[in-house]
């Protein structure tokens, strides 16, 4: 009867954070670059192979939308530590619809095309980190998580809604018009941000530009920390999982030759995900979510081991979108990782992240190709859900470790917080 409980954790809803005006703008200009960015991709492999009937350029000409954030993502993502982080939005939209509205309008040779192609998906990584590194600044508390995850539901949304309505669109309007009004989505987005308020650069102790020195700093800071180190391993634990996502035309050809099939596989983690981001966020307290994160990894991954057994087409979806729910506890990774990350350090560690996650990614589905083609997709769906966990597990046990001092950071006051990071 004598024990002190604790009070209740303060959280925050959806209808708080749609509140903020500026987060408004910031969701809106990211919706309409997804959603040109769909446009885009389909617009851009139906253009390509009508020049070149070749499938092989067709497959280079997309593989460069990985490559640049591989390439050039961590070194440009420093921009968003060096100057305005709304300067540095606006900048890159208005150049990528310059570079959009060049492929709309000339008659470029394949290797012009490619390149930009290229410049216009490596112009990304300086906008998301920047994107990034600002929604704490409009954010705080736990109304960062909720926004995290609308964001995260309104790119998933995006995925699989995106490609139907492009194809729609190349298909009535053609290739050209497509690529243009990819273009205007992005000088709108442009648009929409100078409605964000002006915050100055981040105060660094060195002002010269000096990217790759930045990047360096930025790869101590995060593999040189316990905390930091650990949620990366969260965040890169979702190369495992898309595998299943690069493999869904061959594994639904297993069931018949419908195209439906393939559209359903594909939407069953980004749903699966869409609904987990959305309890998690919602109705799991702050602190709940952190000391979660653990086994709701395991759970990202484990579901997919089932697909070893071949079964029916219901089953399998509802396993991938079991492994899609899961994969929520990246909002409780990336808020903890925010948390863990100086301000004026946000646009380069963000940066490193992205560019370590598509190339997990790609080079996942390029070794899942290459298993498929020896031992077929149901396995290799398998191996990589049996992989994933191995990985999840290892993780899971260093996280339990650690776990207790994040959360003391997280959820003390700041004086006291300030002393809790220090002992990370």
């Amino acid at each position: 009867m004598g024990r002190h409980r604790r009070p209740p954790e303060r959280q925050a809803t959806y209808r708080e954070v749609f509140a903020v005006v500026e987060f408004r703008r910031l969701w809106f200009a990211q919706t309409l670059s997804s959603v040109g960015d769909q446009f885009a991709q389909v617009a851009l492999a139906v253009l390509v192979y009508d020049r070149t009937q070749s499938p092989l350029l067709t497959g280079l000409a997309y593989a460069l939308t990985y490559l640049p954030p591989i390439m050039g993502g961590p070194v440009l993502s420093g921009l968003a530590d060096h100057f305005p982080r709304r300067r540095v939005m606006i900048v890159c939209d208005v150049l990528r619809a310059a570079l959009m509205g060049l492929m709309a309008l000339g008659d470029t040779h394949f290797a012009g095309l490619c390149a930009l192609i290229f410049l216009t998906v490596l112009l990304g990584s300086p906008f998301t980190a920047a994107r990034a590194a600002l929604l704490p600044d409009i954010l705080r508390g736990d109304r960062y998580v909720l926004g995290a995850a609308v964001n995260n539901i309104t790119h998933q949304a995006t995925q699989m809604l995106g490609f139907v309505v492009g194809g729609a669109l190349v298909a009535i309007m053609g290739t050209r018009e497509a690529l243009g009004l990819n273009a205007l989505t992005f000088l709108l987005s442009a648009l929409v941000l100078t409605g964000i308020a002006r915050r100055p650069a981040p105060e660094r102790r060195n002002g010269r530009l000096r990217l790759w020195r930045t990047t360096r700093e930025g790869a101590a800071l995060v593999f040189g920390d316990p905390a930091l180190r650990s949620l990366v391993g969260f965040a890169w634990l979702c190369s495992f999982s898309t595998i299943p996502e690069g493999l869904a035309a061959p594994y639904a050809a297993t069931y018949g030759k419908d195209a439906l099939y393939v559209g359903v596989l594909m939407a069953a983690m980004p749903a699966g995900m869409v609904a987990g981001s959305f309890v998690f966020s919602r109705f799991v307290r702050p602190t709940s979510r952190v000391r979660s994160m653990g086994w709701m990894s395991l759970l990202s991954c484990a579901p997919l081991i089932g697909c070893a057994l071949e079964p029916p087409f219901a089953v399998t979806v509802l396993l991938w979108a079991l492994a899609g729910g899961g994969a929520a506890y990246q909002l409780a990774a990336n808020t903890a990782f925010v948390a863990a990350v100086p301000p004026d350090g946000r646009g380069q560690a963000f940066g490193l992240v992205q560019s370590g996650i598509l190339a997990g990614q790609g080079l996942g589905i390029l070794v899942g190709g290459a298993l498929a083609q020896v031992i077929g997709p149901q396995k290799v769906v398998a191996l990589a859900g049996a992989a994933g966990l191995a990985a999840a597990t290892v993780l899971t046990m260093g996280w339990t470790r650690i776990r207790g001092d994040v959360l003391r950071m997280m959820f003390t006051p700041p004086a006291q917080g300030e002393r809790a990071k220090a002992s990370l």
